[in-house]
């Protein structure tokens, strides 16, 4: 009996193990078939092209920064917007709101979560864009703000999610501890459920924030797709194209192994790499949280 016990605990482990493993071998070949599919963009596209602000690629002109740009402001306002509210709905859910409040709320965001990107795109078609265009007095609805705003209702049930669950790990300990020095209910809030959360808080924030650099359709059907640079001060409520828009919208029109195909895949590359420093970035600011955490109950 023992030994069947041990053959089963060795089997388990080293699944477990395998499916560790392979998630870093799934994405060590992503990142192998993008360098193999857009690397040949630089043998074959001049770098002043193809970081130039012209994206143009029927006359041949690969300039990538416009794209680039156009994604680094949709995202930077989805943040914005998303990280704030993220939070402070978990806060709500997890310290303030009632019991019966919080049932009823808790599986509405979760539900918010796995609707279709989409669906959401459709919404945002007809009801967010003719209301900001009304509202601004814009030209058009379709605009970076436009894909912010949608980014961030994208991203939020994500960030609650993790950010509540993580919230209510902590300890009721912590809380009746810091009553009973005198804090009031926001202060223990402030500064002591949420920092001893922070790294489950941080991680809630980067899954919401990946899911929005890498989100396609809903970018796609509400920012303008309009190749511009993003850099003036008035960018956010003017037409934008992201990375991940322009790949999704041009991959199947384009002939295998040509300058367009090529450079598709480079922009792949480049978006992969962004992705890859957030959840760096993220990842050792949560390190370092635990390691202060660490040392403050050490």
């Amino acid at each position: 009996m023992d030994k069947d016990l041990n053959w089963r605990e060795f089997i388990i482990t080293r699944a477990i193990k395998a499916s560790g493993y392979s998630a870093i071998v799934f994405v060590a070949l992503i990142f192998i078939f993008l360098l193999r599919e857009g690397l040949p963009t630089l043998g074959e596209v001049d770098l002043s092209t193809l970081f130039s602000v012209r994206w143009y690629p029927i006359e041949d002109y690969f300039g990538i920064l416009p794209l680039i740009t156009g994604s680094l402001i949709v995202t930077l306002g989805a943040a914005l917007v998303a990280i704030p509210f993220g939070i402070g709905t978990a806060v709500y859910i997890s310290e303030i709101a009632p019991r019966a409040v919080r049932e009823v709320l808790k599986p509405l965001v979760e539900l918010l979560g796995g609707l279709p990107s989409v669906v959401l795109g459709f919404l945002g078609i007809l009801v967010l864009s003719p209301w900001l265009r009304t509202t601004f007095d814009l030209p058009t609805g379709l605009t970076a703000f436009t894909g912010s705003l949608l980014l961030a209702a994208i991203a939020v049930p994500t960030i609650v999610s993790v950010a509540e669950d993580a919230l209510d790990t902590v300890p009721r300990s912590y809380r009746e501890a810091a009553w009973a020095i005198g804090a009031t209910h926001w202060q223990t809030i402030w500064r002591v459920t949420l920092p001893a959360a922070r790294s489950g808080v941080m991680t809630g924030i980067m899954l919401g924030i990946g899911r929005a650099i890498g989100e396609t359709m809903a970018v796609m059907m509400v920012t303008g797709n309009a190749p511009v640079m993003a850099i003036r001060p008035g960018s956010l409520f003017e037409p934008a194209r992201t990375m991940t828009a322009t790949i999704a919208a041009e991959m199947g029109e384009v002939a295998s192994g040509s300058v367009h195909y090529h450079t598709l895949f480079f922009i792949g590359i480049v978006l992969f790499l962004i992705s890859l420093a957030v959840n760096v970035a993220a990842s050792s600011v949560i390190f370092r949280s635990k390691k202060r955490s660490e040392r403050i109950l050490s």
